[in-house]
């Protein structure tokens, strides 16, 4: 059999050399290479060509659900597993929009994420187990019920913050990009979650996924 090539993203050091030391250990993985940040990840896995790319998901310049979306659009057949300490709706969802086939959290135990490289490698999907509950019960539950005239009473600014609310970028990403402060910002997200009547940010983000935003990928 031959060994599952994987590159390894995110940008704590100790992070990487654990993992490196992790799946050296294994006889049928390797790591073909280490990025700190998103831009990293997407030129590495370009060039490298890995089957498998661990994925953190807060790191320098463009996170890793845009990482993540990157890499799934020029090479869809590379499988992505998240590997995190972020477990909120706002993070998961996106991610898995993106293109991630699986989803971790990083206390997870070391057989079980040799498992999930394995699973995802060969074309499956996992998750820890308190993902797997979020995603069956975004699945089972009924769409929201979101009015089309509640969306055309945004600004266009409004717009384009909700779409990169539905791309997971954080507050302090979105100042960045549309290179506003983030008082600014945060107004801005108050106004819209007043005129779609959600009830927080989690439920913003939903209900823009649910619309169809967030898709659409940057440069």
């Amino acid at each position: 059999m031959d060994s599952i090539r994987v590159l390894v993203a995110d940008d704590q050091a100790i992070t990487r050399s654990g993992l490196q030391t992790l799946l050296a250990a294994q006889e049928n993985m390797q790591v073909i290479g280490e990025a700190r940040n998103g831009e990293e990840a997407v030129a590495l896995a370009e060039s490298l060509q890995p089957d498998v790319v661990l994925m953190d998901m807060r790191m320098p310049g463009i996170n890793g659900i845009e990482a993540t979306r990157r890499i799934h659009r020029s090479s869809p057949h590379i499988s992505i597993l998240v590997l995190t300490v972020f477990e909120d709706d706002t993070v998961v969802f996106p991610a898995i929009r993106a293109g991630a086939r699986g989803y971790l959290l990083k206390d997870t135990e070391q057989d079980e994420l040799i498992r999930a490289i394995q699973t995802v490698a060969n074309g499956g999907a996992i998750f820890s187990p308190g993902i797997a509950q979020k995603v069956l019960g975004y699945l089972n539950a009924p769409p929201p019920n979101v009015s089309r005239d509640l969306f055309d009473e945004l600004t266009a600014r409004e717009r384009e913050i909700l779409e990169l609310i539905a791309r997971g970028e954080s507050n302090a990403e979105i100042a960045t990009i549309l290179n506003l402060s983030a008082k600014t910002v945060s107004n801005y997200i108050s106004n819209v979650l007043l005129k779609l009547h959600a009830t927080d940010r989690a439920k913003l983000m939903l209900m823009a996924l649910e619309a169809g935003l967030g898709q659409a990928g940057k440069g």
